[in-house]
């Protein structure tokens, strides 16, 4: 443990001379002492997990759809009579199933893009696959659930778009939070990824 606390001292006081004097290979060496420690610190394999761009997409996928499913509840029908605790585990396995299609979506754009880190500096043919693939599950699960099954129907505050009657909050969801997805996934990410060595 002392060695972890050594390590980051000595990571601070690298980088306070690399802003100082603006020496780019001191800078460079804090970044790795300072890394090797959160390994020390927190352990190489969750380090190894959370360092990977689909853990972040996970992650952020499932923060944001879960606001966004409770803030577009009022527009199910039933849903604002539903006991507190039935709306949780709605809102929750409807979120659990946004982190699904937005991985799939993610993979595919991976796919097109011939890199799991197309994001980083981000092409235009990795959105509009991610954003198109995410779109096309939605309606094409949405129409599922409200047509066939008939799972779950919109209220009457919900506008539907044409063809399938999609609903627009849903249509919304996934060319908004996926683009903020997208935007922390590249922020949490370490410096020495992959695709920069």
């Amino acid at each position: 443990m002392k060695s972890g606390g050594d390590d980051a001292h000595k990571s601070k006081q690298v980088g306070r001379l690399a802003a100082t004097y603006g020496d780019l290979s001191a800078l460079q060496e804090s970044r790795q002492v300072s890394q090797q420690s959160d390994e020390r610190e927190v352990g190489p394999t969750m380090f190894a997990i959370t360092s990977q761009p689909e853990f972040g997409i996970a992650v952020f996928s499932f923060l944001l759809h879960f606001v966004w499913e409770y803030l577009q509840a009022p527009t199910y029908a039933g849903m604002a009579d539903l006991p507190h605790w039935e709306g949780v585990k709605l809102c929750t396995s409807a979120t659990i199933g946004d982190v699904g299609i937005a991985l799939t979506a993610f993979w595919i754009a991976c796919a097109v893009s011939g890199s799991r880190y197309w994001f980083v500096v981000p092409k235009l043919a990795g959105v509009l696959t991610y954003l198109a693939v995410g779109v096309a599950l939605t309606v094409g699960l949405e129409y599922y659930y409200t047509e066939i099954s008939i799972r779950w129907t919109y209220s009457d505050l919900m506008p539907q778009v044409p063809p399938f009657g999609t609903g627009l909050s849903p249509l919304l969801q996934w060319l908004v939070i996926p683009q903020l997805v997208l935007w922390f996934t590249r922020r949490q990410l370490p410096r020495d990824r992959p695709d920069q060595m």
